[in-house]
């Protein structure tokens, strides 16, 4: 009998280790059809969800309805399981080094219970070469088996997108891999039944791996490149928006714009490569250029700020300004790698004041993560308010909106380049990457 027949049957469960953006909605979507125990290693989140409530804030209660799961922080429970699914966060240190210790801690939890025909699927991004030559010897330290003999081994890569409402989980095409034949094809049969879009088989948990770590590493290379030319353009005094705009009358021109890259993928997987790259002594031109040049857009745009305000006629260090939205993109309360947050930094080494706003984002969060206070109410004069995200209740402010909370003469910076250039500039100074 296979694992995807004895799970079928309720012989067996699934055991989703890691419960944040990617792995709350692979548990409950498993747990339409499945078994399922979701693991977390945090109480607080674990007590959320068993209320039927998503710390994540992306799913309603309705998403946890008529669902076989249970949730547990407690590592013993999830013994019972013989289909484990590792969906922890990968993320880089400060010094730009992928941070493994999440990963290889859920390594340990299921090495420690590890039992003969279990499989085991990462789900995390990771570099090629990591779940085999990283994750796999704990696994087989730790539980005494052996892959392939006793064992199976697994890699499907994360595809949800928060905030996107359309490609949902199921209407993704998932990539699967094993680590022989075999493991391909239950894996595969496994997560084709909770998908709408189906799979695709990778020959290699390396491939796939491989396959998950350059998605994002070309869309921060397309956006490095539009916000180089932002700055070209900047210089050249014409509006780069309105070039993207002509250029995009191409009909094989890709349109990308230009902006802050954070989040856990865009503004991460890219070092995972180059990490893996370096170890092979390979040095990586084009991928850390693209790097440099998204990680430094904060310095830039505060400069500009700077700049305006002196233009102006005003002392920045005599300024008050406000950035209104700090989660890593539009109408989702996740404010991981945000860089609004280097911003706000940045901004502040000029003397500037600085507030910042967004109703997504939980204070408590902004608080914990980067030692930032966000103000409780906004005030009626600042000289320079920054629009940082594409929230939709951004979009529908006007210029009175604007004129209420700011001084005489402000400037309004459109980060997202969400206001008609012409029409602002005639009530107030404005100015878009």
């Amino acid at each position: 009998m296979s694992i995807y027949q004895d799970l079928l049957n309720r012989k067996t469960k699934i055991c989703v280790v890691g419960l944040g953006y990617v792995g709350l909605p692979i548990a409950l979507e498993f747990g339409k059809y499945f078994d399922v125990i979701g693991f977390d290693i945090k109480e607080d989140r674990v007590a959320l969800m068993k209320a039927g409530e998503d710390p994540s804030k992306e799913l309603d209660r309705s998403a946890f309805e008529k669902k076989s799961i249970q949730f547990t922080s407690n590592p013993d429970e999830i013994i019972n399981a013989s289909f484990y699914v590792v969906a922890v966060p990968t993320d880089i240190d400060e010094s730009r080094v992928p941070n493994l210790k999440p990963i290889l801690g859920a390594s340990k939890s299921v090495g420690n219970i590890l039992k003969k025909g279990d499989y085991v699927v990462f789900e995390s991004t990771v570099y090629p070469g990591c779940t085999e030559e990283d994750c796999l010897p704990i696994l087989e330290r730790l539980s005494g088996l052996k892959l392939g003999k006793d064992f199976k081994l697994g890699y499907s890569p994360e595809r949800i997108v928060p905030g996107d409402k359309t490609r949902t989980l199921t209407k993704i095409t998932k990539i699967v891999s094993g680590s022989d034949a075999e493991a391909l094809e239950e894996i595969a049969k496994i997560y084709d039944h909770i998908l709408e879009e189906g799979i695709h088989k990778a020959s290699s948990i390396k491939v796939a791996e491989a396959a998950k770590v350059i998605e994002n590493t070309q869309r921060d290379l397309n956006i490095s490149l539009m916000n180089e030319l932002s700055m070209i353009f900047d210089r050249l005094n014409i509006d780069t928006k309105e070039v993207l705009e002509a250029a995009g009358t191409k009909w094989n021109f890709l349109k990308f714009y230009p902006g802050l890259v954070g989040g856990h993928c865009i503004s991460v997987d890219p070092y995972y490569l180059l990490h893996k790259s370096k170890q092979l002594g390979i040095d990586p031109q084009v991928i850390a250029a693209g790097r440099r040049i998204n990680d430094g857009m904060p310095s830039f745009i505060a400069k500009k700020a700077a700049q305006m305000l002196i233009e102006n006629g005003k002392n920045p260090g005599n300024c008050k300004a406000l950035i209104m939205g700090v989660t890593f993109k539009e109408d989702v309360a996740d404010i991981r790698n945000s860089k609004v947050i280097d911003l706000y930094k940045e901004l502040t080494s000029y003397s500037i004041h600085v507030h910042i706003t967004d109703e997504h984002a939980s204070p408590n969060e902004v608080a914990h993560e980067y030692g930032v206070s966000m103000v409780d109410s906004i005030s009626s004069d600042y000289d320079l308010v920054i629009v940082a995200v594409g929230h939709d209740k951004y979009k529908h402010m006007n210029i009175s909106n604007y004129k209420s909370i700011t001084n005489e003469n402000p400037i309004i910076i459109d980060l997202k380049g969400i206001y008609d250039k012409e029409t602002w500039e005639k009530a107030m100074t404005y100015w878009r990457l």
